[in-house]
């Protein structure tokens, strides 16, 4: 269809109209030749072309500057990316360091508060120890003390029976000479 459109609209042109002999100006096909013509000497006079180049060129070297500026900018940014990926590698890797150390020093630290509760344990089992020997000691002076005076009052109560006056002024005398005896 675009075909046969295509072919009417050259076959109903003006230029297949023209009649007479192409150089003539009443030939349309020859006018417009010329028309043609001059108007690419105008452009050619005025170095159309090469200012439409210059342009072009122009464009050409700002599109070059613009694929230079972006690949430029596009290794900066994989630069940039590469940086993050091994910041992230490293802060990853501190973080590890951080848990392990946490952990270690936890250990350590449920260590040393182990060590601690038992050496805490073993004071106060010795204070209880010394505590309890300290007891047993006042009991057993107690007790001798209570034997001591028990005895001085059995003592003192069977010398009451015993004797007189005189037989332990006697006794006594010869205590006394016998020390006295075995001093010198």
């Amino acid at each position: 269809m675009k075909k046969l459109a295509l072919l009417l609209s050259l076959a109903a042109s003006p230029a297949l109209a023209a009649t007479g002999p192409f150089f003539s100006l009443r030939n349309t096909d020859f006018v417009v030749l010329l028309g043609f013509l001059l108007f690419i000497g105008i452009l050619v006079y005025f170095r159309v072309p090469q200012l439409i180049g210059g342009l072009l060129d122009k464009r050409a070297e700002g599109i070059r500057a613009d694929l230079e500026e972006a690949r430029r900018l596009r290794e900066e940014a994989q630069e940039v990316y590469a940086s993050y990926e091994r910041r992230q590698r490293d802060v990853k890797t501190q973080a590890d360091e951080i848990v392990a150390n946490a952990k270690r020093e936890a250990i350590a630290q449920a260590d040393k508060a182990k060590a601690d509760l038992a050496a805490s344990i073993q004071r106060r089992l010795k204070a209880a120890e010394d505590q309890i020997a300290s007891a047993e000691n006042e009991a057993v002076r107690a007790v001798r003390n209570s034997a001591v005076q028990t005895a001085i009052a059995a003592a003192s109560e069977v010398l009451r029976q015993q004797g007189v006056m005189s037989d332990r002024s006697a006794g006594i005398d010869a205590a006394i000479d016998e020390v006295s005896a075995r001093l010198h």
